[in-house]
């Protein structure tokens, strides 16, 4: 039997080669990659506020903190952002208009604030008719903000009806959350 060198030796096969070129380049992108795990991320130092202003688009609730610039309109603005309304009803409820007029003067102390004004309803009703009254609920909290001084332009509107409930449950604690609109202010 006669042993003849093989066509893939290790002096004629490219693979021990590459290994040795491309083995460091790995070397250090795993060192990389494991010091960039160790270190701390770095936390601007922005002041908690809590937001307190229930479930919104934006997805925050009544128990949510979030870093807020202090300088913002946001952040100076008053702290209660939610109107609650009656059943099927787009009237603002005497308690909370000391809240709504509290915004009004707000906006119109600072003309480059601006809030957008999200409708709320219960699932009760037809998808149209909670739309239409979202809007109602909230066109009613702009006229009262703009009787304050705000201007029209510092104002934005929309409805999301019954898609975007606060409480979920059918019955009328969760239905009494949803009823609602909230005040948004973007910075």
């Amino acid at each position: 039997m006669r042993l003849t060198k093989s066509v893939y030796s290790e002096t004629t096969h490219p693979a021990p080669q590459v290994a040795k070129r491309v083995l460091p380049f790995f070397v250090i992108a795993f060192a990389m990659l494991v010091s960039a795990c160790t270190s701390a991320p770095k936390i601007p130092d922005v002041p908690l506020v809590n937001t307190n202003s229930g479930a919104s688009s934006s997805g925050t609730s009544d128990s949510e903190v979030v870093a807020v610039n202090s300088n913002s309109i946001s952040a100076r603005a008053p702290a209660d952002r939610v109107v609650f309304f009656d059943f099927d009803d787009a009237q603002v409820r005497s308690e909370y208009r000391a809240t709504v007029t509290d915004h009004g003067r707000f906006l119109a102390a600072n003309p480059d604030g601006r809030v957008q004004l999200e409708g709320h309803t219960d699932e009760r009703g037809t998808r149209e008719y909670n739309i239409a009254l979202g809007e109602n609920r909230a066109q009613n909290i702009s006229q009262l903000l703009q009787l304050q001084g705000a201007r029209p332009g510092q104002i934005s509107v929309i409805s999301f009806g019954e898609e975007l409930p606060a409480a979920s449950g059918q019955n009328e604690g969760a239905w009494a959350q949803n009823r609602r609109v909230v005040i948004v202010y973007s910075n």
